[in-house]
């Protein structure tokens, strides 16, 4: 089970990590099966575990988009997770452009011939897969990540969640719900940019990871709008191959007997063209830029953790001043003493998971940007060769005809 973004499979399996004890099966979660309806996608989560803390070895709950939000959510406001890097919470399902790109090619299917229009919709409806499979594969992944934690996996949560056969009834946020999430996350931004300005880390190593977290969330972002650029050309070049395809065709008809066989053969061509094209777009997607989209919400999930460490220490050091009133005062001293004491142990318990986190957090990078993107040169190797042979071959018969 991989902790990085998934391969391309079947739509239901993610890909698996190296780094990861493949032999480890005392907790193994993926999605079997999924069935996308218009407004929602049901996710068909399978447990496989040797945990005696399960009523069963085997079992499967279906599972909608809002629990998985429910779930992150429950880790995310748990005060003893603080000192852990949350795994990101999948993003809810979006099929509408894909949708919307369906129903205008319905919509225009009279100005088309009918070999065009049928080229379009197999593009079309390709295209609404593979974001059906980026969904499942997302969704997938959050519980990976969750399973293969040592202490996420043992949370009641979790267990609940994939064992409850019954629907968890969770609900959607109401608009007072909504507001009051947009002006926490404002207040918590606004006190995130008032402790980086205020607050001096008391430790090295964390600066140090501070400055190179805001450095590398910048520089994927960078990288993602990039990338999500070069998917987006391969797709243009993809749809021209289409329209050349049927164009060429056309005149084929038009030409009569004589040039009919040779252009036919180069629209055939265009054609299988077309095919490896949306292949090469399809794979950059999934090994590369859904890969640094991931990072892009992993690296923000660890720049969440440094920020509650921050605040632990801001915390920690008014505690101390409270202190040292107290005494001044001599009034209050237990009380202040205790908070004083408390806050220290949150600040030390919060110090030593961060750094083993981060830790963790490296390595789960590196070996997934490897994995990834080796995959890749080995798939785009494999889409040049076919285009030549491709092209090599079309040349070659074309003397023939």
């Amino acid at each position: 089970m991989e902790d990085v973004l998934p391969s391309e499979t079947n739509g239901t399996k993610s890909g698996r990590s190296d780094t990861v004890d493949l032999n480890d099966s005392t907790l193994q979660v993926d999605i079997s099966d999924a069935l996308s309806e218009r407004e929602k996608v049901k996710f068909t989560v399978h447990t496989k575990t040797t945990l005696p803390d399960y009523a069963k070895p085997e079992f499967s709950v279906v599972r909608q988009h809002e629990e998985f939000i429910w779930l992150h959510d429950r880790f995310d406001e748990n005060e003893d997770y603080a000192g852990y890097i949350i795994p990101p919470p999948p993003p809810r399902p979006d099929f509408d452009a894909s949708r919307e790109k369906l129903q205008k090619l319905g919509e225009g299917e009279g100005s088309m011939t009918k070999e065009e229009f049928s080229k379009m919709k197999q593009e079309l409806e390709a295209e609404y897969l593979a974001t059906f499979k980026k969904t499942v594969a997302m969704h997938e992944v959050f519980l990976t990540r969750l399973a293969q934690h040592t202490v996420f996996r043992n949370d009641h949560n979790f267990k609940v969640f994939l064992e409850y056969e019954q629907d968890l009834s969770v609900r959607t946020k109401n608009k007072k719900e909504k507001v009051e999430g947009l002006f926490k996350s404002f207040n918590k931004s606004t006190d995130e940019i008032l402790l980086a300005a205020t607050q001096k880390d008391v430790d090295d190593y964390f600066e140090r990871e501070k400055t190179f977290l805001l450095e590398y969330h910048t520089a994927i972002k960078d990288a993602t709008v990039k990338a999500d650029k070069m998917t987006q050309a391969h797709k243009s070049v993809a749809d021209s191959y289409i329209q050349l395809s049927s164009g060429l065709s056309q005149l084929g008809t038009i030409e009569g007997p004589r040039l009919e066989k040779f252009i036919n053969k180069v629209a055939d061509t265009f054609e299988k063209a077309r095919k490896v094209e949306g292949r090469v777009a399809s794979d950059e997607d999934l090994k590369l830029s859904d890969t640094l989209r991931y990072y892009v919400r992993d690296g923000s999930a660890a720049k969440d953790l440094l920020y509650r460490r921050l605040r632990c220490l801001a915390n920690y050091e008014q505690a101390n001043k409270n202190l040292d009133r107290a005494r001044a005062k001599n009034k209050d001293v237990h009380a202040a003493e205790l908070a004083q004491q408390n806050a220290c142990e949150k600040f030390e318990h919060i110090s030593n998971k961060a750094k083993e986190e981060l830790n963790d957090f490296k390595g789960r990078r590196v070996a997934a940007f490897k994995k990834n993107l080796i995959e890749l040169a080995e798939l785009e190797l494999k889409h040049a060769k076919a285009q030549a042979q491709l092209l090599k071959s079309c040349l070659q018969s074309l003397p023939e005809e």
